[in-house]
């Protein structure tokens, strides 16, 4: 996909069309960090870092729980 910049102010503005938004989960309150590698503009939401957490213990949990199972299914 190519996109154009669009004047909005004494600024410059990209507009992300709505199926990319839904995709990623990104509303007009979603916090974004923007970075670059001197190259490249990288945009990504800013997510909660406690949910990631609560991600991480789960997923531990259920490995632990059912190691042996993964570990046959896996083979």
């Amino acid at each position: 996909m190519i996109k154009t910049l669009t004047a909005h102010g004494n600024s410059a503005a990209l507009i992300i069309d709505k199926p990319i938004l839904e995709l990623l989960d990104i509303d007009m309150s979603t916090p974004l960090k923007i970075v670059t590698d001197g190259r490249n503009l990288i945009v990504s939401p800013v997510r909660d870092a406690g949910r990631d957490e609560l991600f991480r213990a789960a997923l531990a949990k259920v490995n632990a729980e059912h190691e042996s199972t993964l570990r046959k299914l896996a083979e």
